[in-house]
């Protein structure tokens, strides 16, 4: 199946990174998706743009790459400065004329929009996929590979050379909201997590976890058989995200435009 064709965009955050980005119109200006890939991707990869062609049956979409990532500059805070990655992205989906505007993380993407959702705000439903309750989880196998790049400047060589992904170096200080914590301040927007209880990073504790935690209106999707984050996305559940993305949106009487103030964050 030929993919929809994509047109280029770049934007800036507010500190000063440029966002690689890339737009699908819609057949209107009623919703956009914005779609946020987990660590070490990029919304040019096959997996990601395939996803992207399928939310559009339901919206614009526009897909970006995170700081440090793909043809974005700057470099990777796995998780805390990216919030204004998306931020940026949704501000130009305003810009552009959409009314409403609903962000689709994976992984890393969904701690980031879970956090960008609960500390920044002015988007009209959340949807977190496959992605992380709490920091420096180790219990996985794929999870201590994560943390090996992260950490350790082979890590961050072999990220950069492998995966074209550029790490900042050194701890977080301060150490960022966690999504747990995060998730309790994004009602009313609506809220879906979706979780595969075959996920090799993150268990399903994480996924009950963050529902746990919030506020209605919240739905828990924890899907048999599913994997990991966009390589492990079947298009049936992409569709069904995509639905719930339209008819979510459509339950918001008013755009949620006004942004949270970013000294919390």
């Amino acid at each position: 199946m030929p993919l929809a064709p994509v047109f280029g965009a770049m934007m800036r955050t507010v500190d000063g990174v440029r966002i690689d980005a890339g737009h699908i119109p819609g057949d209107s200006l009623e919703l956009c998706i914005v779609v946020a890939h987990g660590f070490t991707g990029t919304w040019r990869e096959r997996a990601s743009r395939r996803i992207a062609h399928v939310l559009n049956g339901y919206g614009g979409v526009l897909a970006f790459d995170f700081r440090g990532h793909g043809r974005s500059s700057g470099l990777s805070t796995v998780g805390d400065k990216e919030i204004h990655d998306i931020e940026a992205v949704v501000r130009h989906a305003r810009v552009v004329g959409y009314r409403r505007v609903v962000t689709v993380g994976f992984s890393m993407g969904a701690a980031v929009a879970i956090r960008h959702a609960g500390l920044i705000g002015g988007v009209d439903g959340v949807v977190a996929v496959s992605g992380p309750a709490r920091w420096y989880y180790r219990d996985t196998r794929p999870m201590r590979q994560v943390h090996w790049a992260i950490e350790r400047p082979i890590g961050r060589l072999a990220a950069r050379l492998v995966k074209r992904t550029r790490i900042a170096t050194g701890p977080w200080d301060p150490v960022p909201v966690p999504p747990y914590e995060a998730v309790r301040h994004i009602a009313p927007t609506p809220l879906l997590i979706v979780h595969g209880d075959a996920d090799a990073f993150f268990p399903v504790e994480h996924a009950h976890q963050l529902y746990e935690n919030a506020r209605e209106p919240r739905e828990l999707w924890i899907e048999p058989g599913y994997g990991h984050a966009e390589t492990a996305a079947t298009p049936a559940l992409v569709r069904r995200i995509g639905e719930w993305a339209a008819k979510s949106a459509k339950k918001s009487l008013e755009p949620r435009t006004s942004p949270r103030d970013l000294s919390s964050t």
